[in-house]
Formats: C-alpha cells, structure tokens, sequence
C-alpha cells in the first residue's frame, strides 16, 4: 500500500514538471518567430505613390512576414538617399534620377522595385493658351525649380523640335501652387499627372500634355523606386526578401483594388482631399505594373538609357553601372 501511495506521489510531481515546463517553454517566443523593426523613409507627404505601402502596414502583410515596418516622414538632418545609403533608415522612396547622382558620388544606393512602370510627369500648360509643341515655348515662360535637369530637358525638346530654346523665360516657383500659377504668372510647368493633373481635373482646368517619355525614349525612367542600401542587401538579404515580399502585394492589392486601396490611404493621410485620392488612385492604379510582367520589374536598358542621356547632356561627368544601380533578385 506504501509502495502504491509512493509510486502515485511521484508520477503526480512528474507530471506537474511536465506541465509547468511546457507552460514556460510556450510563452517564450523562439528566436525565428520574433517581429523585426524596419524603418521606411517616404519622399514626400502621402500621395498615390506610397498607397501599396501603406496597404501592406494595413492589411498585415509586413507583419505576415515577421516585420514591424514604420513608415516615416523625410528628415531634415539630411537627404533621403544619405539616409538610406548610411543605414540610418533601412528603406526608402526615391527616384532614377536622385540614384543615379548617389551612384555618381558613390553613395551605395541600390533600387529593388520601380513603384510606377513609366515616367507620368511632362509639362502641362492652361489648354486655352494653345501649347501644343516646343515650339510654341518660344516666348513662353516656365515655372520650375530650377533644377540643370530641366533647363537640359527643355532645350533638349525645343531643339528636337527646330525651336529657339533662348526665348523660353524660366523662373523659380519653389513650393507655390503649379496649377494657380499656371492661371496667372507662368504659361507651362513640370508636373506629374497623377497628382497634379488629377487636381486639374477636379478644379476643371483642361490641360495640355507634352509627356516626357514622348521627348525622348531615355527620360522613360524610374519614379519613384524602393531602395535600400549594399549593406542591407549583403547582411539582411532575408529582411530584404520579406520586405520586398510584402511591399509587392500591398501594390498588387492597389492594381486590383483601387478603391479599397484608396480607403486605406485616406485613413494615412487625413490632412488629404478624400475625392482628390480617390480619382487619383482610380487613375494610377493601372499605371503601377502597366505592360511589365510583374510590379516593380526593372530594365537594365531604361537604367542605362538614362544614364547616357545625362552624360550627352553633360549633366553627370560618368555613366553608371546599372548592374549596382537596380536589382529585380528580392521581388517575388
């Protein structure tokens, strides 16, 4: 009987062993199931640019994949791609054209996804003013920002069309309205279209369109892109992966739901016009993947493209290798 009463006091402590053993062990998370900090830079306040990452912070995708991901305002201690290429964020929204300058100064920038497949910007004019052609610049006057990469650009249209590029006055409008201006201190600006020209649409202001990938087949670049930096790429290729993962179907929710996906980016943007986002995001939606054969594909050719035309224009003093520009290796 002692034996029997011994034998069941310690099959009884061997069990609650067991079990408080196991308890512990399932409230301790393992090391692979952690969720992993990511920061991500934007380039500008919220916009149709930016819907597909905020789809994925809303929808779960970034926590499907592990990763806690703010998103983040641009810095004022310095410029987006200084932030991204020294690891002070991990990612970033930038464009061809600010890539290809890091890589001139050897900033160790790399894009992983082109947001829209074509350039959707040009310059715009009131429809009443009748610009139709470079050559009606003659005698005009542009409101820009007062970039070497517009002043190259215009000449280059307006040559390419026999026009007289030293009669187009320019002037710096900085940060004013382009579509108020355009009514009363300037004839023609640089605008992108799926943002400013859909607020044109709204204030039913007729536009006419002289889009640069109709200028030259080179200026058919990249904006925006993701980037990253080498660094990240060669030591958290995972976390690239994920990242890349993620971003790719809050994007590809974005081309098959625009609406729904404008609601998530109405909530991310209150100080934002509902209406205005809302035809915007109707607008750009199919413009993400357009005719490439996966969202955020890159060619080597548009890279290189542009590169040349930039050093023809004498506006970079060497050409890029696009092979360390871009990389299509972490889209699924």
């Amino acid at each position: 009987m002692f034996k029997r009463k011994y034998f069941l006091i310690l099959t009884l402590i061997l069990v609650l062993t067991l079990t408080i053993t196991t308890s512990c062990s399932s409230t301790t998370p393992k090391q692979e199931d952690e969720i992993i900090p990511v920061t991500l830079m934007l380039d500008w306040t919220p916009n149709t640019n930016h819907t597909g990452l905020f789809v994925a912070k809303e929808n779960g995708y970034f926590e499907k994949q592990g990763l806690n991901v703010s998103i983040v305002n641009p810095s004022t201690q310095g410029t987006l791609e200084q932030m991204v290429s020294t690891g002070k964020v991990d990612f970033g929204v930038s464009q061809q054209e600010q890539v290809t300058t890091a890589r001139i100064n050897d900033l160790p920038l790399v894009s992983l996804a082109a947001i829209i497949q074509h350039n959707t910007s040009g310059f715009a004019s009131i429809k009443s003013k009748n610009i139709t052609t470079a050559k009606d610049f003659e005698d005009a006057m542009y409101g820009g920002w007062g970039l070497p990469s517009e002043t190259a650009i215009l000449k280059a249209l307006m040559e390419k069309d026999n026009a007289d590029f030293s009669k187009l006055k320019m002037v710096n409008i900085g940060e004013a309205d382009q579509l108020t201006a355009l009514t009363k201190d300037i004839d023609l600006s640089w605008i992108f279209y799926g943002w400013t020209g859909i607020q044109a649409e709204l204030r039913n202001q007729e536009l006419n369109m002289i889009w640069l990938k109709d200028i030259d087949p080179a200026l058919d670049y990249y904006t925006p892109v993701i980037v990253t930096s080498e660094k990240m790429i060669s030591d958290k290729p995972e976390i690239v992966k994920k990242m890349m993962t993620a971003i790719s179907e809050g994007y590809n929710f974005a081309i098959e739901n625009p609406s729904e996906a404008a609601a998530i980016l109405i909530k991310n943007s209150p100080e934002s016009d509902p209406l205005m986002i809302k035809k915007s995001q109707e607008w750009l939606s199919p413009q993400y993947k357009a005719d490439a054969t996966r969202w955020g594909e890159q060619k080597t050719s548009v890279w290189e493209d542009y590169s040349e035309w930039l050093y023809s224009h004498n506006l970079i003093t060497k050409t890029i290798d696009p092979a360390k520009a871009f990389t299509n290796k972490f889209l699924p």
